[in-house]
């Protein structure tokens, strides 16, 4: 009976764990996510291994710093112009040179 009892518990923590974890959203690219996976995995294991503190962080609202990041806009992505003209002049010669950075 006890252990059923604690088995409920348990079933109801990993459900409420399941609804925080489907709620939160990361924008990060996957090099970024690589780099830090074992972070996240520390932070993870940690908040399973301490139910209580679990609770307390259902409903943490945002601080100063994390509504200012979550807020800042990104700027627009322009693409590669891979090759530009760069203007040139040679004393009564007037130019433009191809600049070809060779970077791809």
């Amino acid at each position: 009976m006890l252990k059923q009892k604690q088995q409920e518990k348990d079933d109801i923590q990993i459900q409420k764990f399941w609804n925080m974890f489907k709620q939160l959203h990361l924008n990060i690219t996957l090099a970024e996510a690589l780099v830090l996976m074992p972070k996240y995995q520390k932070m993870l294991k940690a908040l399973l291994s301490n139910k209580e503190k679990l609770q307390e962080l259902t409903n943490t609202p945002l601080n100063e710093n994390c509504s200012a990041v979550k807020l800042k806009k990104l700027p627009e992505k322009l693409r590669d112009p891979r090759k530009f003209l760069i203007p040139c002049g040679f004393s009564e010669l007037k130019c433009k040179a191809l600049a070809d950075l060779g970077a791809s």
